[in-house]
């Protein structure tokens, strides 16, 4: 599968977090060429901080594997990580990470900082951004300008 097609998948979760009124980001694991993980945002519907969408996805692809390690594991995530899912990601071994739309406020894998590809770690992620960047950044930004205006999302 090529990525374009990977990242619609990604797309799929997250519009499964939009219909729970969360910020519309999915996240899918894929190991050799197969989604073996799916998630999305959770904050809000389970009140915890690290239930984005990366976070869920890889819990869920450790539980899969019977590992924390998810090595020639790739990542597709419909919007840059955070510095917490960009930890989580190096922590697990994942080897490339794959996102849509960039994030300027707290984008942890070029935008900011970049700590999948920082040297100083013992494990480092390849980055690939601007995957269906229009769409993924699209579906954030109604998102945020419906809520903003307190129409029904």
């Amino acid at each position: 599968m090529n990525e374009e097609i990977l990242m619609r998948k990604a797309l799929v979760e997250a519009k499964k977090a939009l219909k729970k009124l969360e910020a519309p980001i999915g996240a899918i694991i894929v190991k050799d060429g197969k989604i073996i993980a799916r998630g999305h945002n959770l904050r809000e519907t389970k009140q915890d901080s690290t239930l984005h969408a990366e976070m869920v996805a890889i819990r869920k692809a450790c539980k899969k594997l019977g590992t924390w390690r998810l090595d020639n594991c790739d990542i597709y995530i419909t919007l840059e990580p955070c510095p917490m899912c960009a930890g989580a990601i190096i922590q697990s071994r994942i080897k490339n990470v794959y996102f849509g739309a960039f994030d300027p406020k707290a984008g942890s894998a070029g935008s900011i900082i970049n700590i999948p590809e920082n040297p100083s770690f013992n494990h480092r992620s390849n980055i690939t951004g601007g995957i269906l960047e229009n769409e993924c950044a699209t579906l954030l930004k109604d998102f945020f300008r419906n809520l903003r205006s307190n129409k029904k999302i």
